[in-house]
C-alpha cells in the first residue's frame, strides 16, 4: 500500500513528460497561502527542492508571494528602497549602474535562482572586457544593498552578492597643493568672478555643494559664525537646495576675518547684481538668497566653478589638482599646524575620524624633517660631526702608532686596557681589524697560547725523563 503524505508534507509524482514535480502549500509574504511546484529530472533532486522549503516553511519564512526576475526587482528596488528614503544623487548613481550594467548581464536570471558562481562570472567577464577595479566595486555595492533590501523583505533567505571575490583594489592618493601653492593659487584668483567661493573652499576646506548652498541665513555677521546646513545639487536636470547628507555634515564654523570681508564684499556686488537684473533677478531677494549666484540671480553650476579653478591653474602654471583636492589640502595644512584630528573632523564635517585621516597627507620635506629629528637622536655624534668622522677615518688607515701593531706606544697601550670599544680610540673606524676585538677577546687569546707553551714545555721535560730512565738502565755496572 502506498505511503500517503501527511498535511503539509507536500507530494511528488512523475509527469507524463517523465519528469518529477512536488507541490507545497506554504504561506507567502503577501499573508495568503500558495501552492508552489518544483521540478527535476530525477525524484531526488525534487524531493531535495521540497524538503528545503518545508524547513524554511517550519521556521516561518513566508514564501515570495511573486516568481521575480533579477531585472524587474531591482526596478522594484529603485522605486520603493532607493528613490523614496535616499538622496536623488544617490538613486541618480545607482540607477544608472541598474540600467547600463546590472540588468544587461543579470536581468533575465530569477531571483532565487541568484548564486555567488553567476553574480562571480558576471563580475569576472566585465573586468576581462576592461571593467576597473573601482567600477566593479561600486556595482557589487549596488547590486549588494538591492539583494539585503530582498533579504530584509522575505524575498531571500541571503545576500549571495556578499560571498562574491574582486580584484584587490588600492584606492589612488588624492593629489592636493602645499601651503605655498595654495598662497600662489589664491594670488592668482584675486580677479577672478568667484574669487569668494575659492578663499571659502580652501579656508574651510568646503564642499563644492556646500559653498554654493550657504545662505545670507547662515552668515551671522554679529555671532561671526558660519552655518553650513544644505548644498546644491543637480536633479532632475536642474539644480536645487537639498539638505546635507549626515547629522556631521550640519555644522557651525567660526567666521574668521578673512571670511568676513569677502563675504561682505560679495554681498554688496550681489546687490549692485540684483539692481541691474531688476525684474529679470531670479533669486529670492530675502535672507533664504544663497551667497553665490550668478548674474540673474540662480544658483551656480558646479561645472563652471570648475572651469574657472581650471583656467587660473592653467595660466599661472600651477599643478592641477580636482576641486575636491582643495579640502585634502586644507586638512593636510591643519595636520602640518599640529591641529588635533578631532578638531579637523569637526571642521570639514566627518562622521569619522578615519575618514579625515584619508584627508590628510604628508609631503616630502615634512617626512625629511621627521626622518632626521630620529636620525639626530639616535646618531646625534656621526651627523653633529661627520666631516671630522670621514677625515679620521681616513687617517685610521695609515701607518700610526695608534693602528700598527708594530709600534708600541702609551696610546695604544691605553687602548688596550679599554674594557669594551669600537674601532680607534675615537670611536671612528679603523683598518686594524684586531681594534674591533673587546679585552675579554684579546685575553683570551693570550692565555690560549700561554697554555699552548706550558704543554709543549711539558711534554719535552717528560720525553727527557724518559731518556734519562733508559739510558740509566741500559749503561753497564
Amino acid at each position: 500500500m502506498a505511503h500517503r503524505s501527511a498535511n503539509g508534507e507536500g507530494s511528488i509524482y512523475r509527469r507524463k513528460d517523465g519528469r518529477y514535480e512536488a507541490a507545497l502549500y506554504v504561506d507567502t509574504t503577501s499573508g495568503k497561502r500558495k501552492r508552489l511546484r518544483f521540478y527535476g529530472t530525477t525524484r531526488t533532486e525534487v524531493s531535495a527542492k521540497l524538503t528545503e522549503a518545508r524547513l524554511q516553511a517550519q521556521r516561518g519564512v513566508p514564501s515570495p508571494d511573486k516568481n521575480w526576475r533579477v531585472g524587474e526587482y531591482l526596478d522594484h528596488w529603485l522605486d520603493q528602497a532607493v528613490r523614496t528614503k535616499r538622496r536623488p544623487l544617490t538613486y541618480r548613481r545607482s540607477e544608472a549602474i541598474v540600467r547600463l550594467r546590472l540588468k544587461p548581464g543579470l536581468g533575465t536570471y530569477a531571483l532565487k535562482g541568484l548564486s555567488v558562481h553567476t553574480i562571480q562570472m558576471f563580475l569576472d567577464r566585465l573586468h576581462a572586457t576592461g571593467t576597473t577595479e573601482a567600477s566593479l566595486y561600486q556595482i557589487r555595492k549596488v547590486l549588494s544593498a538591492a539583494l539585503t533590501y530582498a533579504v530584509r523583505t522575505e524575498l531571500l533567505f541571503r545576500n549571495v552578492a556578499r560571498l562574491v571575490e574582486l580584484p584587490t583594489y588600492t584606492p589612488r592618493e588624492a593629489a592636493y597643493w602645499s601651503t605655498k601653492e595654495l598662497e600662489r593659487f589664491l594670488h592668482a584668483g584675486e580677479q577672478d568672478p568667484l574669487y569668494s567661493m575659492f578663499v571659502m573652499l580652501v579656508l574651510y576646506g568646503l564642499r563644492s555643494g556646500e559653498v554654493r548652498g550657504i545662505r545670507w541665513c547662515d552668515v551671522d555677521f554679529e555671532r561671526d559664525e558660519l552655518r553650513i546646513r544644505q548644498q546644491v545639487q543637480r536633479i532632475d536636470g536642474a539644480l536645487q537646495q537639498v539638505p546635507l547628507k549626515t547629522a556631521s555634515s550640519r555644522r557651525d564654523e567660526p567666521l574668521l576675518a578673512t571670511a568676513r570681508e569677502v563675504l561682505l564684499r560679495q554681498r554688496t556686488k550681489q546687490a549692485v547684481a540684483r539692481a541691474t537684473a531688476g525684474s529679470s533677478w531670479q533669486g529670492s531677494g530675502d535672507e533664504t538668497e544663497l551667497v553665490f549666484t550668478t548674474k540673474s540671480g540662480r544658483p551656480i553650476e558646479a561645472r563652471n566653478v570648475l572651469r574657472s579653478f581650471r583656467r587660473i591653474c592653467a595660466q599661472h602654471e600651477i599643478p592641477l589638482i580636482t576641486l575636491h583636492g582643495l579640502r585634502h589640502s586644507n586638512a593636510t595644512t591643519q595636520k602640518d599646524l599640529d591641529v588635533p584630528a578631532r578638531d579637523i573632523q569637526a571642521i570639514l564635517g566627518h562622521g569619522d575620524v578615519k575618514t579625515t585621516g584619508i584627508y590628510e597627507h604628508v609631503d616630502m620635506s615634512r617626512k625629511r624633517a621627521a626622518l632626521e629629528k630620529v636620525e639626530g637622536q639616535l646618531f646625534a655624534e656621526d651627523v653633529g660631526d661627520r666631516g671630522r668622522s670621514r677625515q679620521l677615518s681616513r687617517q685610521s688607515h695609515e701607518p700610526t702608532a695608534v693602528n700598527h701593531p708594530g709600534i708600541r706606544t702609551k696610546e695604544n697601550t691605553h687602548l688596550c686596557r679599554v674594557g669594551t670599544f669600537f674601532g680607534g680610540s675615537s670611536q671612528t673606524r679603523t683598518g686594524d681589524t684586531r681594534l674591533f676585538r673587546t679585552t675579554e677577546q684579546i685575553l683570551q687569546g693570550r692565555i690560549t697560547e700561554v697554555k699552548e707553551r706550558v704543554k709543549r714545555a711539558e711534554r719535552q721535560w717528560m720525553l727527557g725523563a724518559v731518556a734519562v730512565n733508559l739510558a740509566v738502565r741500559v749503561t753497564p755496572n
